[in-house]
């Protein structure tokens, strides 16, 4: 909620100013002298996750044991944030480095461009990346990688040009968004590079084998069958997007006062918990924990779609942690994310950062870290940062969305400007004692105003895709 700062946000202020109160001392700098090869290099996602879920970020409800262990044993960022509020988007920068005022993909639809096609009996035109755009995965692939994606793309839109495997991943296996067939939690098929594969155990409506084990053991056979050279592999689970389903309620069957939605959705976080828990013992039985940087994030805000059944369930767990906004808001709740990073040796165990990152600095970082040729991006190499534990200077971070309205955000230092439609005055706001964006301050500060206003224009370019002033073609268009 808007407006007056709950009183439930001290235990979670607490918490942030204790952990995160100064910055950590140096880590060890990566020489040839220690380590043999270049790191592998893993990102694992999460899907709709809130910044308040993990346990690690303050969750008083939600388990999750593996994802506090990586904080454990690396640094965890108080103000990492996700390239969009919503999934296209966000990945679409995560895998270009590419911010929303320059990326190809600017929301879950296209307003001209791209290509039409049916969400059941919706029709809806989406982009989708081009030939000529390039990913990590494709420089990571030149430069001597083996490169796998197990799990969600969702940057091919309706173009069947547009798959993983045009895009630098060698290996895929997970499901398209335009083959209906291979998606849900309980897929009857399944995309195995560019074939559909039958998955038995779910034919005929049976639910037999759950999507995030299969994402699971996809990416620890990768492991496995890659432990002798360096790989990226990016590890894209579902959960917790709706719909809610798991294969039990886990350690939440017996939790008094809770609907089966808030035990199904908390399951399902912990289902993906045992995964990522399953994948470290992999690394660290087959002695690749020192030599595998590893990455975790959600690609957005909590809340699939808002409905008053979710936003209770989301509410109940508190899980954009008091922020403002929900996944679609251009608010602290909708785009703040749980980012953590580990490096066992490199990165100081149990660090602390406050330094403002987001999706687009990930490219910059794994071509520093795989010693491949810098590409020109809207992200910094946060590699320097996490290894020494200092933050860099301040500078302009931005994103833009479509839905349901042009909206735009940017992020300057302390300062995050919001623009809530296309030709709205922007509202202002000073993160460091109003994280909450309750307190609306753009009148006192017309200077700051002015230089974030500039700098939204810098960063906006229109495509084909999303034009300024879009062709009456049936699509949403911003106001």
């Amino acid at each position: 909620m808007r407006g007056t700062v709950p009183m439930s946000m001290t235990r979670r202020t607490l918490l942030a100013s204790a952990l995160g109160a100064a910055a950590t001392a140096a880590a060890p700098v990566l020489t040839a002298a220690t380590t043999s090869r270049r790191p592998n290099i893993l990102f694992i996602l999460a899907d709709d996750m809130g910044w308040g879920d993990p346990a690690v970020y303050g969750s008083a409800k939600i388990k999750t044991p593996n994802i506090d262990r990586l904080a454990a044993q690396g640094m965890r960022f108080t103000q990492g944030y996700a390239g969009a509020p919503v999934c296209g988007p966000s990945r679409c920068t995560l895998m270009t480095g590419l911010h929303g005022g320059h990326a190809r993909v600017r929301d879950n639809f296209a307003l001209a461009a791209g290509k039409v096609g049916h969400k059941g009996k919706e029709e809806i035109r989406r982009a989708s990346l081009l030939p000529e755009d390039r990913t990590v995965a494709d420089y990571l692939r030149q430069a001597g990688y083996r490169t796998g994606l197990m799990g969600k793309w969702h940057l091919d839109g309706y173009d069947p040009e547009a798959t993983p495997n045009r895009h630098g991943f060698e290996e895929f296996k997970g499901w398209l968004t335009q083959r209906e067939e291979t998606q849900g939690y309980w897929p009857a098929k399944r995309m195995r590079n560019e074939e559909e594969i039958d998955i038995l155990e779910n034919s005929g409506g049976r639910q037999g084998r759950y999507d995030t084990v299969m994402i699971t053991e996809d990416s620890i056979d990768f492991i496995t069958r890659h432990k002798d050279e360096p790989f990226f592999l990016y590890t894209a689970f579902d959960s917790p997007h709706s719909p809610y389903t798991a294969p039990d309620f886990g350690p939440y069957a017996d939790e008094k006062g809770w609907s089966d939605d808030e035990k199904t959705y908390a399951s399902m976080i912990w289902w993906m918990d045992k995964g990522i828990g399953q994948i470290l013992d992999t690394l660290k039985r087959l002695h690749l924990d020192e030599n595998t940087i590893i990455f975790f994030a959600s690609d957005n805000g909590p809340r699939s779609e808002p409905t008053p059944a979710q936003t209770r369930v989301i509410d109940f767990f508190d899980s954009n942690g008091n922020l403002t906004g929900y996944k679609r808001d251009m608010y602290e709740g909708g785009i703040r994310d749980p980012l953590i990073v580990r490096w066992t040796g490199q990165i100081k165990a149990g660090s602390i950062s406050q330094m403002p990152v987001y999706f687009p600095d990930f490219l910059p970082t794994a071509l520093d870290l795989a010693g491949a040729p810098s590409e020109p991006t809207d992200g910094i190499s946060i590699r320097p940062y996490l290894l020494s534990g200092r933050t860099g200077e301040d500078r302009f971070l931005y994103w833009e969305f479509y839905e349901p309205v042009y909206r735009q955000a940017g992020r300057l230092g302390k300062w995050k400007a919001v623009r809530l439609k296309k030709g709205a005055k922007l509202e202002l706001y000073d993160l460091s004692v109003d994280p909450w964006e309750s307190k609306n301050i753009a009148a006192q500060h017309p200077d700051i105003v002015a230089r974030m206003d500039e700098e939204m224009k810098k960063a906006h370019r229109e495509s084909p895709e999303y034009p300024d002033n879009p062709p009456n073609n049936g699509a949403k268009a911003p106001e």
